[in-house]
Formats: structure tokens, sequence, C-alpha cells
């Protein structure tokens, strides 16, 4: 959703912009050609894709700052660099193509590979730990939550019964044996959502979401935005949440009755959630399930 997140930041005042999940850089790259008056932090928990896109910004380096940290230390960033407001920030979610073509990160149930998942692999856990250790009562939380899958009871008692799960393949085909056959026929891979909320789990993506968007949104100068692409109904729910209590102060009065509560507004929304356009999904089937919001503070 490139030209929806451009047509943002081109009305967003001069400064500092946060590219919150810095990936391949295409964002980045493109946000700093359009914007010669924005800064650019730049983070990433995943150091591969850091360094991927060191060398992809290199000729912008005097306006990027590269950070090897997760969404809960932009406090710690913007203390450290002095920063005392951002004119616009970027949050786009989920797992990138070359996570998921890297077999040895375990993120794909196509790929025979280890029960890793880490964004980051400075961190102790895997998904290896969580499902060969967990109780089963906590892994059918783990994937009605992080997923709304609705045999998470029957999955999660498969995993159980057979551990010590080894590889990804195993896994995934656990999975599909625990899916009655009816349910395997639509809805595309039966172990897409079990994956997805195993590895939601693995980086804390939701609890590091919340802390990272809140953050983002303090530091949002006048009329600067914030824009968040999620690829998942749970991420999507939680920044809706925090992006309206912004736009209405967090108002509790009846909605045709004026506000007595002192609430006071700070932001508003353009428009309600975007998807992405019929020829984007064509070109990239990852968009489909996208959903773009934007938050302008006032």
């Amino acid at each position: 959703m490139m030209n929806e997140v451009l047509n943002v930041v081109d009305r967003i005042p001069s400064g500092i912009f946060v590219d919150a999940t810095l990936g391949g850089g295409s964002h980045s790259e493109e946000i700093l050609k359009r914007r010669l008056d924005l800064e650019l932090i730049a983070i990433d928990r995943d150091y591969s894709a850091l360094e991927a896109a060191r060398q992809k910004l290199q000729k912008f380096s005097g306006r990027v700052r590269f950070f090897h940290e997760p969404f809960s230390s932009l406090e710690k960033i913007f203390a450290g660099e002095d920063i005392l407001h951002i004119s616009g920030f970027l949050f786009d979610l989920g797992v990138s193509s070359p996570q998921l073509d890297n077999a040895e990160r375990g993120f794909s149930y196509r790929f025979d590979g280890p029960l890793d998942m880490r964004m980051d692999t400075r961190q102790q856990k895997t998904a290896s730990y969580l499902l060969n250790n967990l109780e089963e009562s906590d892994l059918k939380g783990i994937i009605e939550r992080n997923s709304d899958e609705r045999f998470a009871a029957r999955i999660a008692t498969f995993i159980v019964k057979n551990r010590p799960i080894k590889n990804t393949l195993e896994f995934a085909e656990l999975i599909k044996k625990a899916i009655p056959a009816a349910a395997r026929r639509r809805g595309g891979h039966p172990a897409k959502r079990t994956f997805q909320a195993i590895r939601m789990e693995v980086n804390h993506e939701l609890e590091e979401l919340s802390q990272g968007v809140t953050t983002s949104i303090d530091y949002l100068k006048p009329k600067g935005c914030g824009i968040v692409i999620s690829y998942h109904s749970g991420e999507d729910r939680m920044v809706k949440g925090l992006f309206k209590n912004v736009a209405t102060g967090g108002c509790s009065c009846p909605s045709k009755l004026p506000c007595v509560c002192g609430a006071v507004i700070k932001g508003k929304l353009p428009h309600s959630g975007v998807t992405a356009s019929k020829e984007e999904i064509k070109e990239n089937r990852r968009a489909k399930s996208a959903r773009l919001r934007v938050l302008e503070s006032v």
C-alpha cells in the first residue's frame, strides 16, 4: 500500500519520521526521496533485515539513524537521541517475504525448517519451546487469541499428544490432521492461522504493538500523522481502539449529547480503515488482508 502511505506522508510537517518496521527499506526509501525535509528513525527487530536496508538506504545515510530494537524500545530511543517530537510514524506489521522464504527462520509451513519463529534471534524462547513445554490450556488460549482459529482446542490437544514436535513440516502436518477434513477444504492452508498465532506469541507482537504505537502517538507533533498497516484482526482492533481513544479523548458520554466528562481530543481520523486495491492484490496476494489506518494529531 505504498501510494496510500506516501499520500499521508505528503501532508505531514518537516522533522523526524519513524519507520518502526524497516524491513527491506522500501517505504523508507520512497519517503526519503519524496520528502527532503524529513530525517528517519529506522527500527527493526530482525538484524538481517536491518543490515539489508542499511545498504539500500546508504545514499541517505546522513538522514537515517538505524536501531536493532523492538517497538517497546521507542521511548528509550527517543530519549537517547534527544527527540522531543516526531512528524509521523509507520508500522507495517506481519512477516516479510524474505523471512517467510528463509526455511531456517521457521516462519513458513511450506518449508522444512526448525521451529524458531523469532524476529530477533537474540531472544531465547523459540516456537519449539512453546510447543513442547506449555500446558494444553495455554496453547489453546494462544491459538484462539492470536488467530481466531475455531479448532484451537483440537489443535492444542494434538500438539500435546504428539510431543516432541521437531520441525515446521511436522507441525504443519499435525495441524492438518487436527482440523476436520471438511474444514480443511476452505480458507487456505489449514496451518496458516496456527503458525501465525504461535509466531505472535513467540515475539509478543500484540504487547509490543501496544507499547510502540502508544509511545509514537505521545510524541506526534501537531498535524503529524501515524500510519499502521495490519494483517490480522486482533492487531487491527487494537490499533483502531488506540487511534479512537486519541480522536475522542476517551470520552464516555452518549454520542448524541454534549461531552461533560472533560475529555481532551488530541487527534482526528481522516478516514476509516483503507484496504488494498484490486490491482495491488493481484500483484501481492498478502495485501488482501491488509488494512491501513491513519491518525492525525491536532
